[in-house]
């Protein structure tokens, strides 16, 4: 597959085949092609925290919110929950200043996920009290967000943006998730 097929396939999967088991192998190779990703001034201060077992992930679920835009939806149902997930860390002892090191990360994470044939999706609204305290983690690391990981059972297709510019993403009543994304010749700016 090549790059760009990749980073469309690439969707923000919120429904998965929860019975699909991910290994800890598996997310430990996803973590490495994070290590290997760039990092402002090269200080690398990400940490990772690795769950797929389904009692350790039952632990970081309720922590999460899911899908703002849709209103009259409160997360996957048992069954489509994700198997795994890689919580993200910042490491204040090296550096209490990521930048854009765990968005380069959660894409790197993202994308090798996608190759495997996986599905997942960047959480950055968490309850960061709740999850600390559920899984134990020391104050030194602040927790910058989830990346939820699994079999995706959902179909996301990608759209134009309308012409009143909504680009608030929505499902049809066949479940099929929508994505509205601006065209290529309005983001190139011609100054």
């Amino acid at each position: 597959m090549n790059l760009r097929d990749l980073i469309i396939k690439n969707r923000s999967y919120r429904r998965f085949d929860e019975s699909h088991a991910i290994s800890r192998e598996e997310l430990v190779s996803l973590v490495d092609l994070a290590r290997h990703s760039a990092s402002a001034k090269n200080a690398q201060p990400l940490k990772y925290i690795l769950s797929w077992t389904p009692e350790h992930n039952k632990l970081i679920f309720p922590c999460l919110a899911w899908a703002a835009y849709l209103k009259n939806w409160k997360g996957p149902a048992e069954g489509e929950r994700p198997s795994a997930y890689i919580i993200m860390l910042g490491d204040t002892s090296i550096s209490d200043q990521y930048f854009c090191d765990h968005g380069i990360a959660a894409q790197s994470i993202l994308l090798g996920a996608a190759e495997k044939g996986y599905g997942g999706c960047i959480i950055g609204s968490v309850n960061k009290e709740l999850l600390r305290k559920n899984l134990g983690i020391p104050e030194q690391y602040e927790i910058l967000q989830v990346i939820a990981l699994g079999k995706p059972t959902e179909k996301v297709v990608i759209e134009p943006m309308p012409a009143n510019g909504d680009y608030k993403y929505w499902r049809d009543e066949h479940n099929v998730h929508h994505v509205p994304k601006r065209s290529l010749e309005e983001l190139i700016l011609n100054l």
